[in-house]
């Protein structure tokens, strides 16, 4: 039986853009909605019918200390200024174990920064400033 892995570094590539490590990723997920199609069966009882819908995905949420590097933001800009289709762009999200080695690894496909929250600032606090970027896409795989 595999033993799980700490969630411990997230590594992000996208195509032609950046790359760069994150504390905190979510929304690897994906879920085939479920539509109820309703029966009348003998002896006029109704009968539920579940049968698979509309594949979909969560947006991918990216967290990760504020930096000097700009790729990102620049890659938002773009898609604030209506350029988003010639802005889609195809990514991996890997996950690291302690020693370094590759332990998951996530393809995401057509993905474009739909949301970038800045950080929170409070001078009162000893906290590392936290930036969080969103991404929207159109699949998502595990290769790994």
């Amino acid at each position: 039986m595999a033993e799980g892995v700490g969630a411990l570094r997230w590594y992000l590539e996208i195509d032609g853009i950046t790359e760069g490590i994150f504390k905190e990723v979510s929304g690897l997920d994906s879920e085939t909605e479920v539509i109820e199609h309703r029966v009348t069966g003998k002896g006029g009882n109704i009968v539920v019918h579940k049968i698979p819908g509309a594949l979909k995905w969560p947006n991918i949420v990216l967290r990760r200390g504020v930096t000097d590097d700009r790729k990102l933001h620049d890659w938002r800009d773009k898609i604030e200024n209506g350029q988003i289709e010639q802005n889609r762009k195809n990514g991996t999200i890997t996950l690291y174990s302690p020693d370094n080695k590759p332990v998951a690894k996530y393809t995401f496909k057509n993905g474009w920064p739909c949301k970038f929250k800045g950080p929170s600032l409070d001078a009162s606090k000893n906290e590392v400033a936290i930036e969080e970027l969103e991404i929207a896409h159109e699949g998502l795989t595990r290769q790994q």
